[in-house]
């Protein structure tokens, strides 16, 4: 095809009036990722996952928590333990370990590749049947969660007490 003056400036005006349509109405270039890159997308991705437990864990849900959890997943706990996915599922299901009220604060979060860091503290008030039943505590903890099968799922967790301040 041999470009004439006049077929340029149809050309022109096809890619002008794209372009306006593109500018005026975002949505019709696909969805956008507002520049973010794969590092910001998994930590959001993690720190979404991460909300979703403590829900589950405020609704006393099992099996949320089990799909939120690699099969393989340890845990240091407050009562410092250390204990694995299954042992922690049947203290949940048996109403052993639950909670009143439970507010986490991620305070740091790193990636590293298909890895992502957690930090923070957490206010929990533990359920009755906890050892510290009805008690408001402070805990720090640190959360490993990997992409698995698609995934972020939670492999490794530590918590633990932080201490009364002393008078």
């Amino acid at each position: 095809m041999k470009l004439t003056g006049r077929s340029i400036a149809r050309l022109a005006g096809v890619a002008s009036f794209v372009l306006m349509g593109l500018a005026t109405f975002p949505c019709l270039a696909g969805p956008a990722d507002n520049g973010s890159t794969v590092e910001e997308r998994s930590e959001d991705a993690v720190r979404q996952a991460s909300t979703r437990e403590v829900k589950a864990f405020l609704d006393n849900d099992a099996g949320k928590l089990a799909t939120l959890w690699s099969d393989d997943m340890v845990v240091t706990n407050p009562l410092n333990k250390f204990v694995n996915k299954r042992q922690v599922l049947g203290m949940v299901r048996a109403g052993v370990l639950t909670f009143a009220t439970y507010d986490r604060t991620i305070t740091y979060a790193h990636v590293y590749g298909d890895t992502v860091v957690l930090a923070g503290n957490e206010t929990v008030t533990w359920g009755s049947r906890m050892p510290h039943g009805g008690k408001t505590e402070q805990l720090l903890f640190t959360a490993v969660w990997m992409k698995q099968h698609g995934r972020w799922q939670e492999v490794a967790r530590h918590a633990n007490v932080v201490p009364p301040a002393r008078a």
